[in-house]
């Protein structure tokens, strides 16, 4: 289930459903504004946004609150998240998903927001998209081929393709544009050759592993998984990690899957992740594309969760066609 897509004047509204927005500075939220009220948008925001406890978040029923009131408000056509972090798990189990179903918005966000992304494709069929929080327009610099991919998915229909960008950083988004690190993009890393069309169904390793053995975890059955993880992941713990999620309902019949830049400080490296890939015996002869742009290194594409996707990985040569139908 597609919503409507985005269009000039549409009203978005910024919600916290994980971190407050309270740990964005004051200029970066007025140049996120800046951009999205350039593109033609009206940026609004739920009511407790900014609200934090001793956790940096809103309790439970204030971002429960927030989040009904953004998909019940008829004006709202698009809904971003504020930031990322550690506990949008809280709310799974008391979001009206009947309210969603009949509602359906635009929904944008990546990392903590996979537990709801994946929790509302589940049980409503709403794609959602694993894209920018509303802090992440407020960037120095670098939001480019960001900012490209995030229009290309959320305000028109037509399919397109993901291609590497030129450059990467590791550096947090916050920083002035003077003081960032770009590196050459060398491209993706094919670990396995071959093709396959499916539906794109990841985001967050670490997070989507909260949702194992519960009602609210999509099956891989005919699934391209993407999946990404931040510094805080190292080689052991993604290797578990991908373990555990191979145990899931329907991987045995993954069709694809695309592996997002890792950062730095989680020292993973293309040998180790040769090695981590080779170890599993049920993700023999599908197409293994890592390096891929997703995630939490910059710049990175939106990816529709539950969209079909055709992937091609021949000779060294990669396509990732994202179809942008159901």
């Amino acid at each position: 289930m597609f919503a409507q897509r985005l269009t000039p004047g549409d009203e978005i509204r910024v919600i916290a459903p994980s971190t407050s927005m309270a740990v964005v500075k004051g200029k970066q939220i007025e140049l996120a504004l800046k951009r999205l009220n350039d593109l033609g948008f009206v940026v609004t925001f739920g009511k407790s946004t900014e609200v934090h406890d001793e956790f940096f978040s809103s309790s439970v029923e204030e971002r429960l609150i927030d989040l009904h009131e953004a998909f019940g408000d008829p004006q709202v056509k698009g809904i971003f998240s504020a930031f990322g972090g550690y506990n949008a798990n809280h709310l799974l189990r008391s979001i009206d998903y009947r309210l969603i179903s009949q509602n359906p918005k635009i929904f944008c966000g990546h990392g903590d927001i996979t537990a709801l992304q994946l929790a509302m494709y589940q049980k409503t069929g709403l794609v959602s998209y694993y894209g920018p929080h509303f802090s992440t327009f407020g960037m120095k610099g670098g939001l480019d081929y960001t900012l490209r991919y995030f229009l290309e998915a959320v305000t028109n229909d037509a399919p397109f393709e993901i291609e590497p960008s030129e450059t990467w950083s590791d550096d947090p988004w916050y920083l002035e544009i003077d003081q960032r690190t770009y590196m050459k993009n060398d491209g993706n890393l094919v670990l396995q050759e071959g093709e396959a069309s499916g539906i794109l169904i990841g985001g967050n390793l670490a997070t989507m592993s909260l949702l194992h053995g519960t009602e609210l975890m999509p099956s891989l059955k005919n699934a391209v998984l993407f999946i990404e993880d931040d510094e805080e992941t190292h080689a052991r713990i993604f290797d578990r990690q991908l373990q555990s999620l191979l145990y899931q309902p329907g991987a045995h019949e993954i069709r694809a899957i695309l592996i997002g830049r890792f950062q730095q400080n989680s020292q993973m490296t293309n040998d180790a992740l040769k090695k981590i890939i080779a170890s599993k015996q049920g993700l023999q002869g599908i197409p293994i594309i890592a390096n891929v742009n997703i995630g939490h290194v910059h710049p990175f594409a939106t990816i529709p969760i539950g969209s079909v996707v055709n992937v091609s990985a021949v000779d060294g040569e990669v396509e990732i066609t994202i179809e942008q139908t159901e």
